[in-house]
């Protein structure tokens, strides 16, 4: 889930049709939990096809991403490459949580309160390693380029804006900006109509856009103090010290300067808090070279959803006619008919 900087970061509201023209640098992990976690039956079971199979993240994946395109912006997927060593402690938890909502979800249903058991569903989603090959499988076919990051997706997604191959990072985490992403978006593939939990209310999540030199000016900070502030609060790396959140980490690097004369100061112990720091600030990164995306492949994307996993004919084949009328438009206006032209 990443560091919580709600309390500090205040996200410019924006319209989707202000990314227009611009590359998405998605964080698939993070975007594929998403979908996975919201797009659900009432009673919280995901969609899936005749073999029991999950399809809640290719129909995110499917639909989402011609709505982006069809908005004028350039997605390109990052996922995660094998985790840090010091992640596992985040991992374990996270299972344990996961687990425990099974079980809640079992009980809400058979007590009938169908949505206690949606809420608790939305807490037990898995991405396997099928799941991740099946949405490259599926964003090939769409056209959409994606890039594998050596460890975290997120550290290559703010790489990708600092060199000028996307214009933002779209993650719900803040943790882009410890990465030193210069822009982050959220809620760009999730905008719409949400329902709170347990109340008859439903509120408009709309894109939120941060500027992570903007936030740190605010602040009076720099990245590196960032960093410690976080290190401080408890990161996917590290528990972090009981009791300091975001408003008391920052009054700790100011009156401190670094993380180093924080612990020294106040006697704090965290463990390897040189290797969590340097995560961030460090990451190591690959190089994807020229980011070039593909002619949606129409036949394909249909034998895929249709074919292998049960979609309806029509929910794909309409759609997809809506992308063949974007590109023949761009067509027209002098634009090149192949997806690349568009990054």
């Amino acid at each position: 889930m990443g560091v919580d900087l709600s309390d500090l970061v205040a996200g410019e509201k924006r319209l989707v049709k202000d990314f227009a023209g611009q590359t998405a640098a998605v964080d698939a992990y993070n975007t594929l939990y998403q979908f996975l976690a919201i797009i659900r039956q009432p009673d919280g079971s995901p969609l899936m096809d005749s073999k029991k199979r999950v399809t809640s993240h290719l129909s995110g994946i499917f639909h989402r991403n011609l709505n982006l395109i069809e908005a004028g912006i350039n997605p390109v997927y990052v996922f995660d490459g094998p985790p840090h060593r010091l992640k596992a402690g985040t991992i374990e938890e996270r299972a344990q949580i996961k687990e425990k909502a099974r079980v809640d979800y079992a009980a809400a249903l058979e007590a009938g309160d169908l949505e206690l058991a949606r809420s608790k569903a939305q807490q037990t989603s898995r991405l396997t390693k099928e799941m991740v090959e099946e949405s490259k499988t599926l964003l090939k076919l769409m056209g959409i380029p994606w890039v594998q990051a050596h460890s975290d997706g997120e550290a290559e997604a703010a790489y990708l804006v600092r060199e000028g191959k996307a214009a933002f990072v779209s993650s719900q985490d803040y943790d882009s900006l410890l990465f030193g992403a210069p822009v982050l978006v959220r809620n760009l593939t999730i905008t719409g109509k949400r329902k709170l939990p347990r109340k008859q209310i439903y509120i408009s999540i709309d894109p939120e856009r941060t500027q992570l030199d903007t936030f740190l000016n605010t602040l009076a900070i720099s990245r590196t103090q960032l960093v410690g502030m976080c290190v401080l609060m408890g990161t996917d790396f590290n528990e972090g010290i009981r009791g300091i959140g975001p408003k008391k980490a920052l009054k700790l690097i100011t009156e401190h300067g670094t993380l180093e004369k924080v612990i020294e100061a106040k006697g704090y112990d965290i463990p390897e808090w040189q290797e969590v720091a340097r995560i961030f600030l460090e990451p190591e990164l690959l190089d994807p070279g020229p980011i070039v995306a593909g002619e949606p492949d129409a036949k394909g994307v249909t034998d895929f959803l249709v074919g292998e996993h049960d979609f309806s004919r029509e929910r794909v084949e309409s759609p997809l006619g809506r992308l063949r009328e974007i590109l023949e438009d761009k067509k027209r206006a002098g634009a090149q008919l192949r997806l690349d032209k568009w990054f």
